[in-house]
């Protein structure tokens, strides 16, 4: 059904009919039922912890489990909360803590792979972008300094990506 059929559609529903069904998609959905309670309630703190505590489980598992390392997390959280249309900053703040979670658990390890350094680097890529976008970049230009430096201390492969994007921009 094209978006000019289905406006036409509930053009002729009845309010009640149109209340039902709104109804019966919010206990239905998952997501429906998210972005009302979202619009109605942000608590947009509340979800940045649960990220944050999500991300950081990919990297330090509460129950001594093997780290997963996976970006396809926070990527999922993200794509999330942008259609929520949350706020820039909390989006970038997820953005920026999965890099340097990431960063913190590579830390003193010599078994990383040049594949997570690339997944890496594309999200910061990816943070990056999204701070120009959105106009925020002045605030994080700290933070994009500490991960540029910090992915030269650990000695990736790919650092000098890291640095000509921070020289970019900064």
């Amino acid at each position: 059904m094209s978006k000019r059929d289905f406006k036409k559609y509930i053009a002729e529903l009845k309010r009640k009919d149109l209340q039902e069904q709104l109804l019966d998609m919010y206990e239905r959905f998952d997501e429906v039922k998210k972005y009302y309670d979202f619009i109605f309630n942000p608590q947009e703190d509340k979800l940045l912890d649960q990220a944050k505590f999500k991300i950081s489980k990919e990297y330090f598992p509460v129950n001594r489990r093997k780290p997963k390392m996976r970006r396809s997390v926070a990527q999922k959280i993200i794509r999330e909360y942008s259609k929520l249309e949350m706020a820039p900053d909390v989006l970038a703040e997820i953005m920026f803590y999965n890099v340097e979670i990431a960063q913190t658990f590579a830390r003193g390890k010599d078994n990383i792979s040049s594949a997570f350094e690339k997944s890496m680097y594309k999200s910061f890529e990816q943070a990056v972008s999204f701070l120009i976008e959105n106009g925020i970049l002045e605030a994080y230009k700290e933070r994009i300094r500490k991960i540029t430096v910090e992915s030269h201390e650990q000695k990736w492969s790919n650092s000098y990506q890291f640095v000509s994007l921070a020289d970019r921009v900064l």
